[in-house]
This record gives structure tokens, sequence and C-alpha cells, in this order.
């Protein structure tokens, strides 16, 4: 049965307006099925109503409030309306919509930080965008970090993973340039981010002891420092700190290795030292089913593994595949 109406749904974001977030939302509901977390969305009704209009499709919308949401969920998608102007052309982004495309991320995780949502799913956004009017933060991860001090207290590390059933990997620096990850990678950082990902795989996961895997940073893991010296200097005596506090895990392995179906097997996650090292294998894996988990949060938050797509936004042809499996993911991690 679809989830009852007494159980939290999950906020869903409604990502850029322009972009393929709220078709998604859409065809996710439409392809709910018994198994089916309930979901309500944070959007315009009256854009999202015209879009499904556009598009063909037959979606009821019911104006809800996060209670409402659960019951209303069998017949009708829920809405939760936004303040700001969120009615965006598909396809045609701008600033003008970045208040509303702010205000669907903060208010989901103040719904969860109240109790009325379980988990944040978040469809993507247009960080360009975002920046031309105003927004301070390299990405999704690092704001859902700052609203988490901001609303829980204390410290937080939002650690991105990308998960899917072939692989699942961390990269340690994330939205960076390339010749600032060497600066950035230091042990302190390497060994944080190696305990939030062993706590939350078993906490969340369910994987008693979780093997690790590091990637070194240069060409063959550094060749014995002929390529470069992270590997000796950074990255293994990190490694042997966490060993050291019972952690399982191995490294510094060179990134060329790593992502075969052998070397799969013997780890539950990769870490890697920058974006791309780790985000090539896994959209090459698992494109269509991969699912960006935020760990170290207080919070669950899962969200589509691709991004805004604005060359197909409103056109009927971008595919919901990839929510439907952080909204899977999301209902399996959230208490």
């Amino acid at each position: 049965m679809i989830d009852s109406p007494q159980r939290s749904p999950l906020a869903v974001t409604m990502g850029d307006p322009a972009g393929v977030g709220p078709e998604l939302v859409l065809r996710a509901w439409l392809a709910r099925s018994s198994a089916s977390p309930a979901f309500f969305v944070l959007a315009d009704p009256a854009a999202l109503a015209g879009l499904a209009r556009r598009l063909d499709l037959a979606v009821p919308l019911a104006e809800a409030t996060p209670a409402e949401a659960a019951a209303a969920f069998p017949r009708a998608l829920p809405v939760a309306p936004l303040a700001a102007r969120a009615d965006a052309a598909p396809g045609a982004p701008s600033p003008a919509f970045a208040a509303a495309t702010i205000e669907s991320i903060e208010r989901a995780v103040g719904y969860v930080k109240s109790g009325a949502a379980r988990a944040v799913v978040t469809n993507p956004i247009a960080k360009a965008t975002l920046y031309a009017a105003g927004f301070k933060f390299p990405g999704h991860t690092e704001f859902l970090g700052a609203l988490a001090k901001r609303d829980w207290g204390g410290a937080a590390q939002p650690v991105m993973m990308i998960w899917s059933e072939a692989l699942a990997v961390v990269p340690i620096t994330i939205h960076v340039a390339l010749d600032d990850v060497p600066r950035m990678l230091t042990r302190d950082l390497i060994v944080s981010t190696a305990r939030i990902v062993a706590a939350d795989m078993n906490s969340r996961f369910g994987v008693a002891r979780p093997r690790l895997a590091f990637a070194g940073l240069n060409p063959h893991a550094g060749e014995g420092g002929a390529m470069g010296r992270e590997e000796i200097d950074t990255i293994a005596p990190a490694i042997e700190a966490l060993r050291g506090e019972g952690l399982d895990v191995v490294g510094p392995l060179p990134a060329d290795t790593m992502f075969h179906a052998a070397a799969r097997a013997r780890y539950d996650v990769a870490l890697t030292m920058y974006h791309d090292q780790g985000l090539i294998p896994a959209k090459t894996l698992a494109f269509d089913s991969g699912v960006n988990v935020t760990l170290g949060l207080p919070f669950v938050r899962t969200s589509p593994d691709h991004g805004t797509a604005f060359d197909i936004a409103g056109q009927g042809v971008a595919s919901p595949t990839s929510l439907i499996a952080a909204l899977r993911l999301a209902a399996r991690l959230a208490p």
C-alpha cells in the first residue's frame, strides 16, 4: 500500500523551474506504485498545472500542507505553494526565479526540522543562474550544510555521495577548480570525510563495517613519488590514521584500475580525491539510476544524479528514473 497518511511524506523541491525538475515530479507521480513513498512538491501550482497541460500529462494537483500530503497523494500530486514567482518558461533560466528555487530548498529543510516531512529530495538547480542572483554557495551540498548548521546548530560537514547498486563514490574535494585540489586536499579533510562516510554507511545503509577504498590523486597513485608526492605526504598518512581507528580502509589506489567489476566487489565506497575522478565512473555505470546522497547532515537528502537539462525541458522526453530512485532511497534511509 502507498505510504500511510500517518507517516510523514517526503519534501521534494522544484529545482530550477526552467529545468526538467517540474516535469520529473509530474512523471514520478504518474509512475507511483503500491510501493511508492508519498511526497509533496514545493512549487507554483499554476505553473505546474500549465506544464502538465503542455505535456498532456493527466496529473491532478492538490494544494496541500505537508500534514495533508500523504492523504492526498494517492489521488493527486500534493503541492505546497511557493511565495516567490516560479512561472519560468521551460528551457529559459533566469535569475528572476532564483528566489523561488532557494525558497523551495529552505522550506523543505524546515519541514524536516519540524517533523512535517521525513526527508528532502531535491531537483536539479543551475548554479550559474543562482550566482547571478547573489547565491553565495558553491552548490546544493554546501548550501544544505549551511542550513543544517543554522537550524540544528553545531558543525556540519556535508559529504556528497553518488550511490547506485553498481557503485557508491564520494569525492573528497567537490565543487572546486582542479588546480585548487592539491592545496585543499589535507590529511584532516580526508580523515573527517571518511569518518562521516563510515558512520552513515553504518547507521543509514546498515553496513556493519564499511569497506572504504581510496584513490590516489596522481596517475598510477604517484608511482612511488615519481609523479607527485600527495600520496606519500598526505593520502597514505590519512589512511593509516583511519586504520588506527579501526576502519576498514585500503589505498591509495590507481584510479584507472578501481572501477572495473572485480575491483568494485572489494569495497563498499570509493573515495576519490576530486569531483570528476569519482563522478565519471559513477555516471558511466549508472547515469539513469544513480542518486546523489548528502552524508554528514542531521537529515536525509537525496537528489537525481543529473542536471537541469535545459535543452530538453518542456519537451516531454525527460526521464524520471533517477528522481524515482532518489525518492525510493530517501524513503529507505529516512527514519
